[in-house]
């Protein structure tokens, strides 16, 4: 029974693409090839936020470390469609989403009984073990919780967003939904009308959503970050910039962190 888990197809998950179209030993190409989107973007982000990550908590790092092992298990799942295959892509989002709950969750929204981030983190870290175990009683039901949590990520923005008047946040936090947006269509579309896209031969929306979904995540934690540095280093007068160059109309979003004493905060 585990070396059945460990089978090609095994997961009750197929995607839109012909399976084997490309490869013999590759069941979705497209789908494993645009995987690699996250070794691209993961050290780049590890990079650009580590000056925020020295200021704020070495655990910064850990959002953008497991963004690779996404990646990873992504590889594997759509090159196998394997049960473990999927298991591991699923249960690394879900942790990927609880150490950015934990580390960015603002503490005036802690419920009543948490008293600090550490507590917090604790209750995220038990209900993500508990997730975790769940996930495996109704596999096919996982993806669509996940994605469900991407709503409560956008109202506790919303929230964030209410007082901020800096032009430069607020256009970046509806680039992020933007993003999000053309990423959960790809996604849904993929999955529900896959029949309209193989009568015109393009399979292709999956592979799509994972390139756009790691841009959405990169635009979106850097929001998330901003407000986040503003809250919780003292001093500290956080600015949205732009790699390679903070002039250009395109670019990857980061926070410099810079202040003093006397700084004023604003958003």
């Amino acid at each position: 029974k585990m070396a059945g888990a460990f089978a090609y197809e095994s997961s009750e998950v197929d995607w839109c693409e012909d399976n084997y179209r490309h490869s013999d030993s590759v069941v979705e190409y497209y789908n494993t090839v645009s995987s690699f989107i996250f070794f691209i973007f993961s050290p780049l982000m590890l990079y650009l936020l580590h000056p925020y990550a020295r200021e704020r908590s070495w655990a910064v790092h850990l959002v953008w470390t497991m963004m690779i092992f996404v990646g990873l298990f992504s590889i594997y799942f759509h090159m196998t469609l394997s049960y473990v295959g999927q298991m591991l892509d699923e249960i690394s989002i879900l942790w990927v989403l609880a150490i950015g709950y934990a580390l960015w969750f603002p503490r005036r929204h802690f419920p009543n009984f948490i008293k600090n981030r550490s507590e917090f983190s604790i209750l995220v870290f038990l209900t993500t073990v508990f997730s975790t175990l769940s996930s495996f009683a109704k596999p096919t039901v996982n993806a669509y919780a996940l994605n469900c949590i991407a709503l409560h990520i956008l109202y506790c923005l919303g929230l964030e967003l209410k007082g901020c008047t800096n032009p430069k946040v607020l256009r970046l936090a509806w680039v992020s939904v933007g993003w999000w947006v053309l990423a959960i269509g790809c996604w849904l579309s993929d999955r529900f009308l896959c029949n309209f896209w193989k009568r015109i031969n393009f399979c292709y929306l999956h592979s799509i959503w994972h390139i756009l979904i790691v841009v959405a995540t990169a635009h979106g934690s850097t929001v998330i970050a901003y407000f986040d540095a503003t809250h919780e280093i003292p001093y500290a007068l956080p600015e949205i910039k732009y790699w390679p160059r903070d002039d250009w109309p395109v670019g990857l979003p980061y926070i410099s962190v810079k202040g003093s004493s006397r700084t004023q905060k604003k958003c």
